[in-house]
């Protein structure tokens, strides 16, 4: 198993379901997932696992992370606040592949009260698939990574 095939996910409670149904959508296609919940219903605190994720995440064991809650904002706030995370939420394909285009996001938040299944499946895959561009975009990233105070 390679750094480059592992994928975290995380979210509040609101979102187990959807967690579960991408992780199982992204696993069908080769990726190593590693869910670290939650598992129950029970009324959890977003900032806790979106920060738990992206320790992961910065930590280089993993490429990238998806979590989510019900708007995916509060979670992806949490996420931005561990240096080296560039998150963001998406609602659409054209953003999920623009962040990892563009801004080399090694993140992405989804907000189960937002988009359904069907959807958020083509924004993980927008996501997953696109690469980073690189060349022009290399100096504004630099520069997102030095605002970590």
């Amino acid at each position: 198993m390679t750094v480059s095939n592992r994928i975290v996910l995380s979210s509040d409670h609101t979102a187990i379901q959807l967690r579960q149904a991408i992780a199982a959508h992204i696993a069908a296609h080769g990726w190593v997932v590693v869910d670290i919940g939650p598992t129950t219903p029970e009324s959890t605190h977003y900032p806790r696992y979106g920060e738990a994720a992206a320790r992961l995440v910065a930590s280089g064991d993993y490429r990238f992370g998806i979590i989510l809650c019900g708007t995916g904002q509060g979670i992806m706030m949490a996420a931005n606040k561990v240096k080296g995370i560039r998150c963001g939420v998406c609602v659409d394909t054209f953003s999920a592949r623009m962040i990892r285009q563009h801004n080399d996001a090694n993140m992405l938040s989804i907000g189960v009260r937002v988009v359904g299944e069907g959807l958020a499946f083509d924004i993980v895959d927008a996501f997953l698939t696109a690469q980073f561009e690189a060349g022009r975009h290399v100096t504004r990233v630099e520069m997102i990574r030095a605002l970590v105070g």
